[in-house]
Protein backbone atom coordinates (compact mmCIF):
# COMPACT_ATOMS: atom_id res chain seq x y z
CA UNK A 1 0.00 0.00 0.00
CA UNK A 2 1.28 3.47 -0.88
CA UNK A 3 0.66 5.63 2.20
CA UNK A 4 1.20 9.37 2.25
CA UNK A 5 1.32 11.13 5.62
CA UNK A 6 0.88 14.89 5.75
CA UNK A 7 1.51 17.25 8.63
CA UNK A 8 4.34 18.77 10.65
CA UNK A 9 7.11 16.17 10.43
CA UNK A 10 9.55 15.94 13.35
CA UNK A 11 12.27 13.86 11.75
CA UNK A 12 14.77 13.68 14.66
CA UNK A 13 17.49 13.88 11.98
CA UNK A 14 19.60 16.74 10.65
CA UNK A 15 16.60 17.59 8.45
CA UNK A 16 14.86 18.88 11.56
CA UNK A 17 11.18 19.84 11.41
CA UNK A 18 9.29 20.04 8.11
CA UNK A 19 6.24 22.27 8.37
CA UNK A 20 4.36 21.43 6.29
CA UNK A 21 5.93 18.14 5.32
CA UNK A 22 5.05 14.71 4.06
CA UNK A 23 6.20 11.11 4.43
CA UNK A 24 5.72 8.50 1.70
CA UNK A 25 5.54 4.83 2.74
CA UNK A 26 5.71 1.79 0.48
CA UNK A 27 5.03 -1.49 2.26
CA UNK A 28 7.12 -1.52 5.45
CA UNK A 29 9.49 1.26 4.48
CA UNK A 30 9.70 5.02 4.40
CA UNK A 31 10.65 5.90 0.82
CA UNK A 32 10.51 9.71 0.92
CA UNK A 33 10.55 12.49 3.52
CA UNK A 34 10.38 16.11 2.49
CA UNK A 35 8.52 19.40 2.39
CA UNK A 36 4.90 19.31 1.26
CA UNK A 37 4.61 18.60 -2.44
CA UNK A 38 8.01 16.96 -2.90
CA UNK A 39 6.95 13.31 -3.04
CA UNK A 40 7.99 11.96 -6.48
CA UNK A 41 5.11 12.06 -8.98
CA UNK A 42 5.48 8.35 -9.77
CA UNK A 43 4.68 7.38 -6.16
CA UNK A 44 1.27 5.70 -6.24
CA UNK A 45 -0.80 7.08 -3.34
CA UNK A 46 -3.47 4.67 -2.15
CA UNK A 47 -4.25 6.31 1.17
CA UNK A 48 -3.56 9.71 2.78
CA UNK A 49 -3.38 10.21 6.54
CA UNK A 50 -2.92 13.33 8.63
CA UNK A 51 -3.16 16.90 7.44
CA UNK A 52 -2.35 20.40 8.63
CA UNK A 53 -3.55 19.67 12.18
CA UNK A 54 -1.24 16.68 12.65
CA UNK A 55 2.23 16.15 14.05
CA UNK A 56 4.16 13.19 12.61
CA UNK A 57 6.83 11.73 14.93
CA UNK A 58 8.85 8.52 15.21
CA UNK A 59 7.12 5.99 17.43
CA UNK A 60 8.17 5.97 21.08
CA UNK A 61 10.65 3.29 22.17
CA UNK A 62 10.11 2.01 25.71
CA UNK A 63 13.61 0.88 26.66
CA UNK A 64 12.79 -1.08 29.80
CA UNK A 65 9.67 -2.74 31.08
CA UNK A 66 8.23 -5.97 32.44
CA UNK A 67 5.08 -5.81 30.40
CA UNK A 68 2.96 -8.55 31.97
CA UNK A 69 3.24 -6.74 35.30
CA UNK A 70 0.24 -4.77 34.09
CA UNK A 71 -1.62 -7.53 35.93
CA UNK A 72 -0.14 -6.16 39.19
CA UNK A 73 -0.88 -2.50 38.53
CA UNK A 74 -1.79 -0.80 41.85
CA UNK A 75 -1.57 -4.14 43.68
CA UNK A 76 1.36 -3.20 45.95
CA UNK A 77 2.06 0.50 46.14
CA UNK A 78 3.99 2.88 48.39
CA UNK A 79 6.57 0.34 49.59
CA UNK A 80 10.39 0.24 49.53
CA UNK A 81 11.80 -1.68 46.56
CA UNK A 82 12.99 -4.81 48.37
CA UNK A 83 9.85 -5.02 50.54
CA UNK A 84 7.77 -4.55 47.40
CA UNK A 85 9.68 -7.29 45.57
CA UNK A 86 10.20 -9.86 48.32
CA UNK A 87 6.86 -9.62 50.16
CA UNK A 88 4.44 -8.67 47.38
CA UNK A 89 5.66 -9.08 43.81
CA UNK A 90 7.78 -12.23 43.83
CA UNK A 91 5.19 -14.34 45.73
CA UNK A 92 2.51 -13.45 43.18
CA UNK A 93 4.87 -13.93 40.24
CA UNK A 94 5.50 -17.49 41.47
CA UNK A 95 1.86 -18.20 40.57
CA UNK A 96 2.09 -16.87 37.01
CA UNK A 97 1.11 -19.08 34.12
CA UNK A 98 1.82 -18.65 30.43
CA UNK A 99 -1.79 -17.60 29.90
CA UNK A 100 -1.44 -14.89 32.55
CA UNK A 101 1.66 -13.50 30.87
CA UNK A 102 0.01 -13.57 27.44
CA UNK A 103 -3.01 -11.54 28.57
CA UNK A 104 -0.92 -9.21 30.74
CA UNK A 105 1.29 -8.58 27.74
CA UNK A 106 -1.68 -7.91 25.49
CA UNK A 107 -3.02 -5.45 28.06
CA UNK A 108 0.32 -3.65 28.09
CA UNK A 109 0.46 -3.59 24.30
CA UNK A 110 -2.99 -2.00 24.13
CA UNK A 111 -1.84 0.69 26.54
CA UNK A 112 1.41 1.27 24.68
CA UNK A 113 -0.18 1.55 21.25
CA UNK A 114 -2.77 3.96 22.60
CA UNK A 115 0.02 6.17 23.99
CA UNK A 116 2.21 6.08 20.87
CA UNK A 117 4.77 3.39 21.71
CA UNK A 118 5.83 1.28 18.73
CA UNK A 119 8.73 -0.69 20.30
CA UNK A 120 9.59 -1.92 23.78
CA UNK A 121 12.27 -3.91 25.60
CA UNK A 122 10.90 -6.56 27.92
CA UNK A 123 12.48 -8.80 30.54
CA UNK A 124 10.17 -11.36 32.11
CA UNK A 125 9.04 -15.01 32.17
CA UNK A 126 7.07 -17.20 29.74
CA UNK A 127 8.68 -15.18 27.00
CA UNK A 128 7.28 -17.36 24.21
CA UNK A 129 3.86 -16.03 25.23
CA UNK A 130 5.17 -12.46 25.17
CA UNK A 131 6.57 -13.09 21.68
CA UNK A 132 3.25 -14.53 20.53
CA UNK A 133 1.43 -11.41 21.73
CA UNK A 134 3.96 -9.20 19.95
CA UNK A 135 3.62 -11.20 16.74
CA UNK A 136 -0.18 -11.08 16.81
CA UNK A 137 -0.51 -7.40 17.74
CA UNK A 138 1.95 -5.98 15.21
CA UNK A 139 4.12 -4.04 17.68
CA UNK A 140 7.95 -4.23 17.77
CA UNK A 141 9.86 -5.64 20.75
CA UNK A 142 13.26 -6.66 22.09
CA UNK A 143 12.71 -9.61 24.41
CA UNK A 144 14.82 -11.26 27.08
CA UNK A 145 14.11 -13.99 29.59
CA UNK A 146 14.62 -12.62 33.11
CA UNK A 147 17.43 -14.69 34.68
CA UNK A 148 17.87 -15.06 38.45
CA UNK A 149 21.23 -16.72 39.02
CA UNK A 150 20.54 -17.52 42.67
CA UNK A 151 17.21 -19.16 41.85
CA UNK A 152 16.59 -22.93 41.77
CA UNK A 153 15.89 -22.89 38.02
CA UNK A 154 18.78 -20.65 36.95
CA UNK A 155 20.21 -23.01 34.33
CA UNK A 156 16.75 -23.89 33.02
CA UNK A 157 15.95 -20.17 32.63
CA UNK A 158 19.17 -19.62 30.69
CA UNK A 159 18.26 -22.50 28.38
CA UNK A 160 14.89 -20.81 27.86
CA UNK A 161 16.65 -17.58 26.84
CA UNK A 162 18.74 -19.54 24.32
CA UNK A 163 15.57 -21.13 22.96
CA UNK A 164 13.89 -17.73 22.81
CA UNK A 165 16.73 -16.46 20.64
CA UNK A 166 16.69 -19.51 18.38
CA UNK A 167 12.92 -19.46 17.91
CA UNK A 168 12.11 -15.75 17.82
CA UNK A 169 15.07 -13.55 16.93
CA UNK A 170 14.23 -11.52 13.80
CA UNK A 171 10.83 -13.21 13.58
CA UNK A 172 7.51 -11.46 12.92
CA UNK A 173 8.83 -9.61 9.91
CA UNK A 174 11.94 -8.58 11.84
CA UNK A 175 9.88 -6.92 14.58
CA UNK A 176 11.16 -9.23 17.31
CA UNK A 177 14.78 -9.16 18.45
CA UNK A 178 16.17 -11.05 21.43
CA UNK A 179 18.61 -10.14 24.20
CA UNK A 180 19.78 -12.10 27.25
CA UNK A 181 18.35 -10.86 30.56
CA UNK A 182 20.44 -11.45 33.70
CA UNK A 183 18.34 -9.63 36.27
CA UNK A 184 20.99 -7.77 38.27
CA UNK A 185 24.45 -8.25 39.81
CA UNK A 186 22.87 -8.92 43.22
CA UNK A 187 20.77 -11.81 41.88
CA UNK A 188 23.35 -13.16 39.42
CA UNK A 189 26.72 -14.21 40.91
CA UNK A 190 29.82 -13.86 38.74
CA UNK A 191 29.95 -17.52 37.68
CA UNK A 192 26.37 -17.37 36.49
CA UNK A 193 26.95 -14.09 34.67
CA UNK A 194 29.83 -15.74 32.83
CA UNK A 195 27.49 -18.54 31.71
CA UNK A 196 25.02 -15.94 30.43
CA UNK A 197 27.80 -14.03 28.67
CA UNK A 198 29.04 -17.17 26.95
CA UNK A 199 25.57 -18.04 25.71
CA UNK A 200 24.89 -14.51 24.49
CA UNK A 201 28.29 -14.18 22.84
CA UNK A 202 27.83 -17.47 21.00
CA UNK A 203 24.79 -16.11 19.13
CA UNK A 204 25.79 -12.45 19.09
CA UNK A 205 22.98 -11.19 21.33
CA UNK A 206 23.10 -8.11 23.59
CA UNK A 207 22.63 -8.13 27.37
CA UNK A 208 19.73 -6.41 29.20
CA UNK A 209 20.41 -6.00 32.95
CA UNK A 210 19.39 -3.85 35.93
CA UNK A 211 22.38 -1.87 37.21
CA UNK A 212 22.85 0.39 40.25
CA UNK A 213 19.12 0.87 40.81
CA UNK A 214 19.18 1.40 44.57
CA UNK A 215 21.55 2.48 47.31
CA UNK A 216 21.02 -0.91 48.97
CA UNK A 217 22.20 -2.67 45.80
CA UNK A 218 25.31 -0.50 45.66
CA UNK A 219 26.14 -1.19 49.31
CA UNK A 220 25.54 -4.93 48.92
CA UNK A 221 27.80 -5.28 45.89
CA UNK A 222 30.55 -3.28 47.60
CA UNK A 223 30.21 -5.52 50.67
CA UNK A 224 30.27 -8.77 48.67
CA UNK A 225 32.83 -7.93 45.98
CA UNK A 226 34.74 -4.90 47.24
CA UNK A 227 33.70 -2.68 44.34
CA UNK A 228 30.72 -0.77 43.02
CA UNK A 229 28.22 -2.47 40.65
CA UNK A 230 29.46 -0.88 37.41
CA UNK A 231 33.13 -1.67 38.15
CA UNK A 232 32.12 -5.16 39.27
CA UNK A 233 30.36 -5.88 35.96
CA UNK A 234 33.17 -4.34 33.94
CA UNK A 235 35.76 -6.49 35.71
CA UNK A 236 33.72 -9.63 35.05
CA UNK A 237 33.81 -8.67 31.38
CA UNK A 238 30.08 -8.20 30.88
CA UNK A 239 30.52 -4.92 29.02
CA UNK A 240 32.53 -6.63 26.29
CA UNK A 241 29.07 -7.54 25.00
CA UNK A 242 26.60 -4.90 23.77
CA UNK A 243 24.73 -3.98 26.94
CA UNK A 244 21.51 -2.21 27.87
CA UNK A 245 21.75 -1.17 31.53
CA UNK A 246 18.44 -0.29 33.17
CA UNK A 247 18.22 2.46 35.81
CA UNK A 248 21.88 3.42 36.52
CA UNK A 249 20.74 5.65 39.37
CA UNK A 250 23.70 5.43 41.75
CA UNK A 251 26.75 6.29 39.67
CA UNK A 252 29.94 8.16 40.42
CA UNK A 253 32.36 9.70 37.94
CA UNK A 254 34.30 6.47 37.45
CA UNK A 255 31.08 4.54 36.82
CA UNK A 256 29.99 6.96 34.12
CA UNK A 257 33.38 6.85 32.47
CA UNK A 258 33.26 3.04 32.38
CA UNK A 259 29.82 3.16 30.74
CA UNK A 260 31.15 5.63 28.17
CA UNK A 261 34.27 3.61 27.40
CA UNK A 262 32.27 0.44 26.82
CA UNK A 263 29.40 2.14 24.97
CA UNK A 264 26.89 0.77 27.47
CA UNK A 265 23.39 2.02 26.67
CA UNK A 266 21.27 3.27 29.60
CA UNK A 267 17.50 2.98 30.11
CA UNK A 268 16.37 5.87 32.33
CA UNK A 269 13.11 5.14 34.20
CA UNK A 270 12.31 8.40 35.98
CA UNK A 271 8.77 7.72 37.23
CA UNK A 272 9.48 4.23 38.57
CA UNK A 273 12.66 5.44 40.28
CA UNK A 274 10.74 8.29 41.90
CA UNK A 275 7.83 6.13 43.03
CA UNK A 276 10.09 3.49 44.59
CA UNK A 277 12.32 6.25 46.04
CA UNK A 278 15.31 4.63 44.34
CA UNK A 279 16.81 8.00 43.49
CA UNK A 280 17.47 10.11 40.41
CA UNK A 281 19.88 8.99 37.71
CA UNK A 282 22.59 11.52 36.70
CA UNK A 283 21.23 11.80 33.18
CA UNK A 284 22.64 15.24 32.27
CA UNK A 285 26.14 14.06 33.23
CA UNK A 286 25.72 10.85 31.22
CA UNK A 287 24.56 12.79 28.18
CA UNK A 288 27.45 15.21 28.51
CA UNK A 289 29.83 12.27 28.38
CA UNK A 290 28.15 10.98 25.22
CA UNK A 291 26.47 7.95 26.79
CA UNK A 292 23.35 6.81 24.93
CA UNK A 293 20.35 7.27 27.23
CA UNK A 294 16.85 6.11 26.32
CA UNK A 295 13.67 6.22 28.37
CA UNK A 296 11.64 3.41 29.88
CA UNK A 297 8.57 3.03 32.03
CA UNK A 298 9.64 -0.06 34.01
CA UNK A 299 6.71 -2.32 34.91
CA UNK A 300 3.21 -1.01 35.47
CA UNK A 301 3.31 -2.27 39.06
CA UNK A 302 5.91 0.37 39.93
CA UNK A 303 4.94 3.24 37.64
CA UNK A 304 1.83 2.67 37.33
CA UNK A 305 1.40 3.05 33.58
CA UNK A 306 3.26 2.49 30.32
CA UNK A 307 2.77 6.01 28.97
CA UNK A 308 6.01 7.22 27.37
CA UNK A 309 4.74 10.77 26.98
CA UNK A 310 4.64 10.97 30.76
CA UNK A 311 8.21 9.69 30.95
CA UNK A 312 9.37 12.30 28.44
CA UNK A 313 7.82 15.13 30.43
CA UNK A 314 8.97 13.76 33.79
CA UNK A 315 12.54 13.42 32.56
CA UNK A 316 12.61 16.95 31.15
CA UNK A 317 11.18 18.51 34.31
CA UNK A 318 12.98 16.34 36.84
CA UNK A 319 16.48 17.17 35.67
CA UNK A 320 15.73 20.86 35.36
CA UNK A 321 14.52 20.88 38.94
CA UNK A 322 17.37 18.87 40.43
CA UNK A 323 20.09 20.72 38.53
CA UNK A 324 18.69 24.21 39.04
CA UNK A 325 19.25 24.78 35.33
CA UNK A 326 16.15 25.32 33.13
CA UNK A 327 18.23 24.70 30.00
CA UNK A 328 19.03 21.09 30.97
CA UNK A 329 17.30 18.45 28.84
CA UNK A 330 15.33 20.73 26.48
CA UNK A 331 12.18 19.45 24.82
CA UNK A 332 13.76 18.12 21.63
CA UNK A 333 16.47 16.25 23.55
CA UNK A 334 13.85 14.67 25.84
CA UNK A 335 11.84 13.62 22.78
CA UNK A 336 14.99 12.19 21.20
CA UNK A 337 15.57 10.04 24.28
CA UNK A 338 12.15 8.50 23.75
CA UNK A 339 12.69 7.88 20.03
CA UNK A 340 16.07 8.10 18.32
CA UNK A 341 18.19 7.42 21.40
CA UNK A 342 15.81 4.72 22.57
CA UNK A 343 16.28 2.91 19.27
CA UNK A 344 20.05 3.13 19.76
CA UNK A 345 19.68 1.76 23.28
CA UNK A 346 17.87 -1.29 21.88
CA UNK A 347 20.39 -1.69 19.06
CA UNK A 348 17.68 -1.22 16.41
CA UNK A 349 18.52 2.31 15.24
CA UNK A 350 19.38 0.97 11.80
CA UNK A 351 15.64 0.27 11.45
CA UNK A 352 13.70 2.82 13.49
CA UNK A 353 13.92 5.89 15.73
CA UNK A 354 13.99 8.63 13.11
CA UNK A 355 11.93 9.60 10.08
CA UNK A 356 14.17 9.08 7.07
CA UNK A 357 14.05 7.28 3.75
CA UNK A 358 15.13 3.67 4.20
CA UNK A 359 13.86 3.37 7.78
CA UNK A 360 10.92 1.19 8.75
CA UNK A 361 7.63 3.05 8.99
CA UNK A 362 7.20 3.02 12.79
CA UNK A 363 5.35 6.32 13.05
CA UNK A 364 2.80 8.17 15.15
CA UNK A 365 0.33 10.86 14.14
CA UNK A 366 -0.62 13.29 16.90
CA UNK A 367 -3.82 15.30 16.58
CA UNK A 368 -2.95 18.90 17.45
CA UNK A 369 -6.48 20.20 16.96
CA UNK A 370 -6.76 20.43 20.75
CA UNK A 371 -6.74 23.50 22.95
CA UNK A 372 -3.49 22.44 24.66
CA UNK A 373 -1.61 22.73 21.34
CA UNK A 374 -2.64 26.34 20.76
CA UNK A 375 -1.03 28.63 19.89
CA UNK A 376 1.40 26.76 17.61
CA UNK A 377 4.62 28.45 18.74
CA UNK A 378 6.71 25.29 19.04
CA UNK A 379 5.30 21.87 18.09
CA UNK A 380 7.94 19.88 19.98
CA UNK A 381 7.55 21.90 23.17
CA UNK A 382 3.79 21.49 22.92
CA UNK A 383 4.22 17.74 22.56
CA UNK A 384 6.65 17.35 25.45
CA UNK A 385 5.13 19.78 27.93
CA UNK A 386 1.42 19.82 27.07
CA UNK A 387 0.28 16.72 25.15
CA UNK A 388 -1.42 13.66 26.62
CA UNK A 389 -1.93 10.12 25.38
CA UNK A 390 -5.44 11.13 24.28
CA UNK A 391 -3.81 13.18 21.52
CA UNK A 392 -2.28 10.08 19.88
CA UNK A 393 -4.42 9.56 16.80
CA UNK A 394 -2.78 6.94 14.57
CA UNK A 395 0.05 4.45 15.16
CA UNK A 396 1.86 2.25 12.65
CA UNK A 397 4.68 -0.29 12.82
CA UNK A 398 6.44 -1.61 9.72
CA UNK A 399 3.93 0.40 7.71
CA UNK A 400 0.99 -1.50 9.20
CA UNK A 401 -1.63 0.62 10.92
CA UNK A 402 -2.20 -0.63 14.48
CA UNK A 403 -4.49 2.23 15.48
CA UNK A 404 -6.30 4.68 13.24
CA UNK A 405 -8.11 7.70 14.63
CA UNK A 406 -8.16 6.09 18.07
CA UNK A 407 -9.48 2.71 16.91
CA UNK A 408 -7.26 -0.35 17.41
CA UNK A 409 -7.06 -2.46 14.27
CA UNK A 410 -5.23 -5.63 15.37
CA UNK A 411 -6.49 -6.26 18.92
CA UNK A 412 -9.90 -6.97 20.45
CA UNK A 413 -9.53 -4.53 23.33
CA UNK A 414 -12.68 -5.58 25.22
CA UNK A 415 -11.57 -9.22 25.26
CA UNK A 416 -8.10 -8.23 26.46
CA UNK A 417 -9.55 -6.17 29.32
CA UNK A 418 -11.84 -9.01 30.42
CA UNK A 419 -9.16 -11.69 30.29
CA UNK A 420 -6.54 -9.56 32.02
CA UNK A 421 -8.97 -8.81 34.85
CA UNK A 422 -9.76 -12.52 35.20
CA UNK A 423 -6.07 -13.47 35.37
CA UNK A 424 -5.22 -10.71 37.86
CA UNK A 425 -8.05 -11.65 40.21
CA UNK A 426 -6.92 -15.26 40.29
CA UNK A 427 -3.30 -14.29 40.98
CA UNK A 428 -4.13 -12.19 44.04
CA UNK A 429 -6.77 -14.56 45.38
CA UNK A 430 -9.87 -12.63 44.39
CA UNK A 431 -10.89 -14.75 41.43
Amino acid sequence: MGLLLRGTVVTLTETGILNPGEVAIEGEDIVHVGPSGTTPPDFKVEKVLGGEDYLIIPGFVNCHTHIAMTLLRSYADDLPLMTWLEEKIWPVEAKLSGEDVYWGTMLGIVEMIRSGTTAFADMYFFMDEVARAVEESGIRASLSRGLIGVGPNADEALAENVSLYENWHNRAGGRITVMFGPHAPYTCPPDYLRKVMAAAEKVGAPIHIHVAETRAEEEGIVRDYGKRPVRHLADIGLFRLPTLAAHCVHLNEEDMEILRQHDVRVAHNPQSNLKLASGIAPVPALLQKGVTVGLGTDGASSNNNLDMLEEVRTAALLHKGTSGDPTVLPAEEALAMATREGAKALFIDDRVGTIAAGKKADLVLVNTRRCRFYPHHDPVANLVYAATAQDIDTVMVNGRILMEKGELTTIDEEKVLAMAEKCARRLVGRG
